[in-house]
């Protein structure tokens, strides 16, 4: 049982400020030049629940994709932050929402898209909810327009 105004109309709201910057959405890349810095052995990674390494604070931490350390978020005390600044180690993985962020891009790097990233997405996501990850379809994103558009015509 549904009314007329219980359906939200696409024509009343604008798409660009639900996904602009004051909605906090922000687009993945889908490529990123730092990512021959990841380390060699990231199939053997600390589990989520450690602690910073520099101040023991126990959430909010983030995995050093090149040496493996384990430090804070800027929401903290900013340890993975100096850790990059102190290095140049450009990749890290949220051990909150297994994000990935590159710091010299400045950018979330897209872990569904960036194969390299498979590995060590997958060994943190089965260590965190002890399943792998539901990967996309990569072969249904990459169908070209004229893909689309072929297919409508039928």
């Amino acid at each position: 049982m549904s009314t007329e105004n219980s359906h939200i109309r696409s024509e009343e709201f604008d798409l660009e400020e639900i996904y602009g910057a004051e909605s906090g959405w922000v687009e993945a890349r889908s490529t990123c030049d730092h990512l021959p810095s990841l380390c060699a052995d990231l199939l053997h990674i600390p589990p989520p629940d450690t602690p910073c390494s520099r101040c023991e604070h126990p959430s909010e931490n983030w995995l050093c994709l090149s040496c493996k350390e384990v430090l804070c978020s800027r929401f903290v005390n900013k340890h993975m932050l100096s850790h990059h600044q102190e290095t140049s180690h450009s990749l890290a993985l949220s051990f909150s929402d297994l994000s990935v962020w590159c710091f010299s891009c400045e950018a979330y790097l897209d872990v569904q898209l960036i194969r390299e990233l498979h590995p060590v997405y997958e060994v943190a996501h089965l260590l965190k909810f002890g399943e792998r990850p539901p990967f996309r379809n990569l072969e249904i994103l990459q169908l070209s327009s004229s893909d689309v558009e072929g297919s409508s015509k039928s």
